[in-house]
């Protein structure tokens, strides 16, 4: 009987969400964001807004690819209907 060959499975490609800074977008509607929909306290959604004012950009949270496209999709939806043009995108962690 031949031997199955144990085949590594590299675990799957992660991906992080990235919120960018923009000069229109109250500070307060990003923590609302953040909160709402990467389930964070507000003292921590807070620490990540101040992170994407001061740096340009903040990591919100890592994910499987699927649910990181559609956490930037909901971020996108929800300030398109607020008005603001506040963005979002997912990358691969490296």
């Amino acid at each position: 009987m031949a031997e199955k060959k144990l085949q590594k499975t590299k675990p799957p490609q992660m991906y992080q969400v990235v919120m960018l800074n923009d000069d229109y977008t109250p500070m307060e509607f990003v923590v609302v964001v953040i909160q709402e929909f990467f389930n964070k306290d507000r003292e921590t959604a807070t620490q990540i807004m101040l992170k994407i004012h001061l740096d340009g950009k903040g990591i919100c949270g890592v994910y499987s690819r699927d649910v990181a496209a559609t956490k930037v999709q909901q971020v996108q939806e929800a300030a398109r209907q607020a008005g603001h043009p506040l963005q979002c995108l997912s990358e691969p962690v490296e």
